[in-house]
């Protein structure tokens, strides 16, 4: 098994261990348009690894299109019709996680019934157990360091001796807010031409587009 030079290896969920986020969007499209409001092709991208609430009031700053409380009760239920269909981790992860020997963790902007959702319907549950946290369990979502850190200090981890794998700029951005190394993850179907820059803009060490890259990195320090 591969022991790397950290102590902890923190992952996001949506876009990194699953392959969400075009879904996720889908979701979010379908149930804005069954409420009579057309979102902008792109809308979406602009909110990836913000938790739900903060997506709600980006989508209103940037369209004007504000959800009911009522509507937003159905974002759920529609996003786990469509991963229930869909949903794949992402190509080279549990290859990654069959060699990874050193701890790990989720941290995730989603609801804990969404990760494990997305967990159990891809397969990847067994290698996390109950080592999988929230933003609903601390105050500020990403961009803030607040879930790294919360994660971080359940794992028993010196947040210096913490890499997380992130595929969002808000996430990268709370990783390295909370002193940890960020790698940037760009293997996901929402891969944009500007992805990889977007991440190194915001602090990630280096960024990769694939798993066996991001071993060989972790093991040496070098894809």
């Amino acid at each position: 098994m591969l022991q790397n030079r950290f102590d902890l290896v923190i992952f996001d969920c949506d876009g990194v261990l699953v392959d969400s986020e075009p879904l996720a969007a889908l979701a979010y499209h379908n149930v804005y348009a069954e409420q009579g409001m057309t979102l902008p092709e792109g809308t979406i991208a602009k909110c990836v690894g913000m938790k739900q609430a903060d997506i709600i009031r980006r989508i209103a700053e940037l369209t004007g299109h504000q959800l009911s409380d009522a509507a937003e009760t159905s974002l759920w239920p529609e996003t786990r019709r469509v991963f229930s269909q869909s949903l794949q981790p992402t190509p080279g992860i549990v290859s990654l996680l069959n060699q990874l020997g050193t701890p790990r963790c989720v941290a995730s902007s989603s609801s804990l019934e969404r990760i494990h959702f997305s967990l159990e319907t891809t397969g990847l549950t067994a290698y996390f157990g109950d080592a999988i946290f929230s933003s609903s369990m601390v105050n500020r979502g990403k961009p803030a360091p607040d879930l790294f850190l919360h994660a971080a200090s359940q794992m028993k981890a010196d947040p210096k001796t913490c890499v997380v794998i992130e595929d969002s700029p808000f996430g990268v951005e709370g990783a390295v807010a909370a002193g940890m190394t960020a790698i940037g993850y760009v293997g996901g179907s929402h891969t944009h031409d500007s992805h990889a820059q977007a991440l190194l803009d915001k602090g990630a060490a280096e960024v990769f587009a694939g798993w066996h890259d991001i071993w060989h990195w972790l093991r040496n320090g070098k894809g």
